[in-house]
């Protein structure tokens, strides 16, 4: 098992139960990055803050440089002189993801103008392509705007994973992978959840620029490690 992962069952030992599924969700991410996708979270209240959290700890560094490939530096010198230097010194590699809770315009127009419901599950259907992965968010499972999200993505062929309580609500049937943490009470489940998307994004952040195993990889792209 990953060090990181180790440590996080270590600190939070009822976590445990959870240990193939969170090795599982790695496994999902890790393929759909390796092949150009991208992830898009969803979630309501608290879980909405989790959704840009988790953004902003994959698309910067979090705990690792994610320096650009010297090709990429290379080429901003050549156009821009200083400044491309500028811009090569300050770019950091990024795992592409999209919080859907962050569009405030086109959220309360869909809301406005659509149905409430449909907030998340729009969105899925515009900027989802079947590679990519839809992870959602939500202490019950039962979240409706989050399941019509979950059953858009199904029918999408986007792959699909769940994070909540110990209920897990829809979770299961509408999920490839489910976390369910052992908890019940909303408090105690956003607890978890936190050390939990921590432990993903560092391990992933490890997998894609650790060793230098980022620049080797996006070698021939530009922006992401597809």
């Amino acid at each position: 098992m990953h060090p990181i992962l180790e440590s996080l069952f270590q600190r939070y030992p009822d976590l445990s139960s959870c240990r193939e599924d969170i090795q599982q969700a790695i496994s999902v991410l890790e393929i759909s990055f390796q092949h150009g996708g991208k992830l898009l979270i969803c979630g309501n209240g608290g879980s909405a803050a989790d959704c840009e959290h988790i953004v902003g700890e994959l698309m910067k560094s979090f705990s690792l440089p994610r320096t650009v490939p010297r090709k990429i530096r290379r080429t901003l010198i050549e156009a821009f002189s200083a400044e491309g230097a500028y811009l090569a010194d300050y770019l950091q590699q990024a795992l592409p993801a999209i919080s859907l809770t962050s569009h405030s315009a086109l959220s309360t127009a869909i809301a406005n103008d659509v149905a409430a419901e449909m907030v998340f599950a729009q969105q899925v259907y515009g900027y989802g392509k079947p590679g990519d992965v839809l992870l959602a968010i939500s202490t019950s499972g039962r979240s409706r705007n989050v399941i019509c999200a979950l059953q858009v993505a199904k029918v999408l062929e986007i792959r699909t994973i769940g994070l909540t309580g110990a209920s897990a609500g829809a979770f299961p049937d509408l999920c490839d992978v489910t976390i369910c943490v052992p908890s019940n009470g909303v408090i105690a489940i956003q607890e978890r959840h936190l050390p939990i998307y921590h432990a993903i994004c560092l391990v992933l952040e490890e997998t894609f620029f650790g060793n230098h195993y980022g620049e080797k990889l996006m070698a021939s792209s530009s922006h992401s490690p597809a």
